[in-house]
């Protein structure tokens, strides 16, 4: 079996209207949100063997948060994630290495990842929007990720911010 983790960068800063959008730091509450998905992680026993995170600052900054939570864990960064869409996500995957992956990427194509991977979408509506942070937890009946495809997993746990709040 392999666990796929989607995550999608906590919220951002626009403070600095002439910053290209690769670097756009975390703000406050992006910080805030990334540590407790972090938390949420560890405390479900979520936590990946590697990581795969978009080039962008504000997924860099987010994973550095949720490592704060989780502890060390080999990531590799890579740019083909920065605003990728599904399949080039599903290719990058197919190379990883890891038995739990965590993806860390972008809107609309993490989403996007997510819904074309799972055999059967939740009703929460923030699943269709998965907004900044949106965490997706799915299992998949692999032994290796080059045979991970679309509607191949189970949707075992989905969560954002604003649920952990309350």
């Amino acid at each position: 079996m392999k666990r796929l983790i989607l995550m999608r960068h906590a919220k951002s800063s626009w403070a600095d209207s002439g910053q290209a959008d690769i670097d756009r730091p975390l703000n406050e509450r992006g910080r805030r949100n990334a540590a407790s998905i972090g938390d949420w992680l560890r405390a479900r026993d979520y936590v990946p063997d590697q990581a795969l995170v978009s080039t962008a600052v504000r997924t860099r900054e987010t994973w550095a948060a949720v490592t704060r939570s989780l502890g060390a864990c080999p990531a590799d960064f890579l740019p083909v994630l920065y605003h990728a869409d599904p399949v080039q996500m599903l290719a990058a995957l197919r190379e990883a290495t890891g038995a739990t992956v965590l993806m860390l990427g972008h809107q609309p194509g993490i989403g996007a990842l997510a819904t074309r991977l799972a055999r059967t979408l939740p009703v929460d509506p923030e699943f269709a929007r998965f907004p900044t942070a949106a965490t997706a937890v799915l299992d998949f009946a692999i032994e290796d990720w080059p045979a991970a495809d679309w509607s191949g997993a189970d949707l075992t746990d989905f969560t954002v911010p604003r649920a952990l709040a309350q």
